[in-house]
């Protein structure tokens, strides 16, 4: 009968001994615990502190007795192997509980230590108020210390997975958390670019987080721990926890001989085996080659640990015949409402190991566009840049991000390629995915990549580009243009680029960017195919770059801060009226509307206040937050805060005194915008439309001045019966009735097209053109009918919107002369 002996419990040691059992019923196996809890759920342990997990017991999967009933499993907890003799394949058990020792001998040892949290010898750090959390009895003390002390002020030093949780899981407990983290960004598995889009995120739920700082020293001062931090900040706080890693706990099997990697874990070969062929390891603290850099690497998760219990039990009992390949880290967590997963080697890693490499960034939808509720995905891919080898990969979004992570992982795993992506065969429904999955979207970005279709040049990569050898074409519409871009870009507009292509020079570095890199990709194709020939993509667009360059930290967002009666954090000292609490706020819902939608929906209602009141306003727009930003700055309103919840976005600005935009340079310049719409082309129609709305929304004065077949676009749809000459029943005939006549100016295919994009328009929630004439009148916007037009064209001022003006010529030109922009449609 064989003697299986196992040191630790929880996911490897417990896993191990299960299967042992079921594979030999006779065997003797003993496994010991120096703690209370053999098997437990310690990804759970944030969550049971926050109150969403409300039962301890439910964090328990096994005791002690439920082993020993089930398994025939001797446990001794409060039993701690303090010494391992190969030579005479015995142990040294100390038993805590009654300070006594004995030994006992194997047949194979099985060893699974795990990891303990580094707590550094900074002064004051053995504080009561100050805790780790790696098992259930720090958790203890944790949810202790909250239901007893009432905290409100918590510091946790470290955004590593388990740190960001404790944070959330804090912050729902109704504490102001401040995270400090020694790096420069949060989550360092995770590339910069991608913990950037982490960082904007806990700005939006008011967290405090101070980056590349680290703690020199914590200071009791009576209630109060002083977090005296390396950059000279001092920040207050109730309570620390301390989540700055862990390393693998191996002190009695180097004291045993036992070989350890580079790394500093166990080492092990494909069988699980240590140098001693006696000897098995497992969990955290085993170190095994990595299986894209072959590096020695420990993986501290539960789902490796358990299936390398699984395999190393079976090798035990059947000779070793099973073999490990390696964990890619396949990891995922809850940051407040994002979800954050990574999988393989991230780029920075691949770089410090010299491995070729190509990175790509893509954003999708959580599902089909047209379908309700879509919310934003974004996904970072790393390939060998000749065969397309999948490295791996990083995703964030709100909704599905499990899913997709677990469907490159499974690539990853098996050696596959991007081109491997692009055929995964995915379940489909509008609720959950689109035809074309985020995922396969990125395995065809990367395909036209690796096959030259488009070349991509990183953030990163622009941001240190000398201007003069450069030339940086924005490829949004004017409006999203005017909400921000990159400094020193040129805005043509997609649609516009094979019009204006002798603006765009061939002696430099043409650079392509929009939103999310879609329309920059579609510009690059136009400008190869016209002989441009040194042409990139920005990847990721101007979503990525914004994030990435933007102010990280977020330090000093409870300096004199008080809770107001209304529920909203002020800075200040509180004021004695309490006139905080009085101020009339309005709600609105815009939940669902594209841009320039929410922008009009806020300026519609923000006129309707008066100077002091507050709006409210909820959209599901991303897009949005740098928008209200951006448009306040234009107005002079005043942005108080914006909070997102599950992808929904709460706006909170108040009313201020309207202000002259300081984005134009001279006080005295004119600052209203003409257009001459000439065109009755529906999709040009619109667009000036959605110009016209939104620099309307912005304060501005706007004229358009409607000639020739843009008369149409200003026709009412149920007109009056008038006279008309023989010329004006002819052109009658031609023309459009209205703007619900009108055509798209490409693949129209017999009005199948416009109808098609009305279609997409009203999946969209994107309003139609009669909606946005209405609106556009409702924010002052001016049309003017063309007289000399409208009689050629033999049109009638009672066919014409009851709000439209008839003028000249002289007319708009007085009208441009007061303008700083002028376009014609």
């Amino acid at each position: 009968m064989a003697k299986y002996l196992i040191v630790g419990g929880v996911a490897g040691g417990a896993t191990t001994a299960a299967r042992l059992r079921r594979m030999d019923e006779h065997a003797e196996i003993i496994m010991f615990e120096r703690g209370e809890h053999i098997s437990y759920a310690n990804c759970g342990l944030p969550y049971y502190v926050g109150g969403i997990i409300q039962d301890r017991e439910n964090l328990l999967v096994q005791t002690p007795e439920s082993f020993y009933n089930r398994l025939n499993v001797d446990v001794r907890i409060y039993n701690e192997v303090i010494r391992i003799d190969r030579e005479n394949k015995l142990v040294e058990i100390k038993d805590i509980a009654n300070k006594t020792t004995y030994t006992e001998t194997y047949d194979k040892l099985v060893v699974s230590p795990g990891a303990e949290p580094i707590k550094p010898p900074i002064p004051g750090i053995h504080d009561e108020a100050i805790f780790t959390l790696r098992n259930v009895k720090d958790t203890d003390q944790i949810k202790t210390y909250c239901d007893g002390k009432k905290p409100q002020k918590v510091v946790v030093v470290g955004a590593g997975f388990i740190g960001l949780e404790m944070a959330e899981n804090l912050h729902h407990l109704g504490m102001m958390v401040t995270i400090v983290e020694m790096a420069e960004q949060v989550m360092t598995p995770l590339d910069y670019e991608m913990a950037a889009e982490v960082h904007q995120h806990l700005k939006t739920k008011n967290v405090e987080f101070y980056l590349k700082d680290g703690v020199s020293e914590f200071e009791r001062n009576g209630d109060i721990i002083s977090v005296h931090l390396q950059s000279g900040r001092k920040v207050e706080a109730d309570m620390v926890i301390l989540s700055i890693g862990v390393r693998p706990e191996t002190k009695l099997v180097k004291e045993a001989g036992i070989e350890l990697a580079p790394n500093g874990g166990i080492k092990v070969n494909e069988y699980l085996q240590t140098n001693d062929p006696n000897i098995y390891a497992l969990g955290d603290a085993m170190a095994f080659p990595h299986p894209i850099t072959g590096k020695y690497t420990n993986t501290y998760l539960a789902g490796p640990a358990n299936k390398q219990g699984r395999l190393l039990a079976d090798n035990l009992v059947l000779g070793n015949k099973k073999t490990y390949k390696g964990a890619i880290a396949t990891a995922i967590a809850k940051v407040f409402d994002l979800t954050v997963a990574s999988t393989g080697v991230a780029e920075k890693v691949l770089k410090k190991e010299g491995i070729p490499y190509i990175s790509n960034i893509i954003h999708g939808g959580s599902n089909a566009g047209y379908y309700p509720g879509a919310l934003p995905t974004t996904i970072k891919i790393t390939f060998d840049p000749e065969t397309g080898k999948l490295y791996g990969a990083q995703i964030i979004g709100y909704v599905g991000v499990d899913k997709r992570i677990d469907m490159i992982a499974g690539v990853v795993q098996k050696g596959g390629t991007i081109y491997d992506l692009q055929e995964i065969e995915h379940a489909y429904a509008p609720p959950f995915s689109s035809a074309k999955d985020p995922v396969n979207q990125a395995g065809f970005t990367a395909g036209n990549i690796i096959e030259g279709l488009v070349k991509i040049i990183h953030w990163d990569e622009l941001h240190q580009l000398h201007a003069a050898n450069h030339y940086i074409l924005d490829v949004r519409t004017p409006d999203e243009f005017q909400l921000g871009g990159i400094e020193g870009a040129v805005n043509i507009e997609i649609d516009q680029i094979r019009n204006r292509l002798d603006e765009i020079p061939k002696d430099k570095k043409i650079i392509l960017y929009c939103g999310v890199g879609l329309r920059g990709y579609f510009a690059s194709r136009i400008l190869t195919q016209n002989g441009f020939t040194d042409v990139y993509n920005l990847s990721g667009g101007y979503k990525t770059y914004e994030h990435a360059t933007c102010k990280q930290s977020n330090e000093d967002i409870f300096e004199s801060s008080y809770i107001a009666r209304d529920g909203q954090i002020y800075r200040g000292k509180p004021k004695e009226d309490t006139q905080e609490s009085v101020i009339k706020t309005i709600e609105i819902d815009a939940c669902g509307l594209q841009c320039p939608g929410p922008i009009l929906k806020l300026k519609q209602e923000i006129d309707k206040l008066e100077n002091g009141q507050r709006l409210l306003q909820k959209v599901t727009d991303p897009g949005f937050v740098k928008d209200a930003e951006s448009w306040c700055n234009l107005t002079g309103n005043k942005l108080i805060s914006i909070e997102s919840d599950k992808g929904v976005y709460s706006a909170v600005i108040e009313k201020q005194e309207a202000k002259e935009s300081t984005l134009e340079i001279g006080g005295n310049l004119p600052k209203n915008k003409t257009m001459v719409v000439f065109s009755d082309d529906l999709d040009r129609a619109m667009a000036s439309l959605v110009i016209a709305n939104g620099a309307a929304s912005t304060g501005k004065k706007v004229t358009l001045f409607f000639t020739f077949w843009g008369l149409n676009v200003i026709k009412k749809t149920h007109k009056p019966k008038v006279q008309k000459d023989l010329m004006g029943k002819m052109f009658n005939k031609l023309m459009a009735g209205s703007a619900d006549d009108l055509k798209i100016s490409k693949m129209n295919m017999m009005g199948l097209g416009s109808k098609m994009m009305k279609k997409r328009m009203l999946s969209q929630k994107v309003d139609s053109l009669e909606d946005m004439l209405i609106t556009a009148m409702e924010n002052g916007v001016e049309m003017i009918a063309c007289q000399m037009s409208m009689e050629i064209m033999g049109v009638n001022k009672e066919e014409l919107l009851d709000d439209v003006v008839i003028g000249g010529v002289a007319t708009y030109l007085d009208r441009a002369d007061n303008a700083n922009l002028n376009l014609f449609i």
